[in-house]
């Protein structure tokens, strides 16, 4: 069982990587953040093996507490792409005109 263990723990630390060069690599930030929860969801189910394998169920606690955090995280990160739409883009915002505002 243990053999078979280890081999998840590998595949997960696999996806982990290829979630990795994602969110380096994203030509988006959506496709970033998207990586980023990936990344953070294999954590979570590295360290449940990591329970199972060492045989403390009390690590799983620790699991819970960082899925909460990760979504938690997500979350934010989307909203903020919301609230500020020219994140969203690759190109930074245009500059205000200062001279521009005040004949308006």
């Amino acid at each position: 069982m243990s053999t078979v263990l280890s081999a998840a723990a590998l595949a997960i630390m696999v996806t982990m990587a290829l979630a990795l060069a994602r969110a380096l690599l994203g030509p988006t930030v959506f496709d970033r953040i998207l990586a980023v929860n990936m990344f953070g969801t294999k954590a979570v189910l590295l360290v449940a093996v990591f329970a199972s394998i060492s045989g403390r169920p009390d690590v799983l606690d620790i699991a819970l507490l960082y899925s909460l955090l990760n979504f938690i995280g997500v979350v934010a990160a989307l909203r903020l792409v919301q609230r500020n739409k020219h994140y969203a883009h690759n190109h930074p915002p245009e500059p205000i005109d200062s001279q521009t505002e005040g004949n308006q």
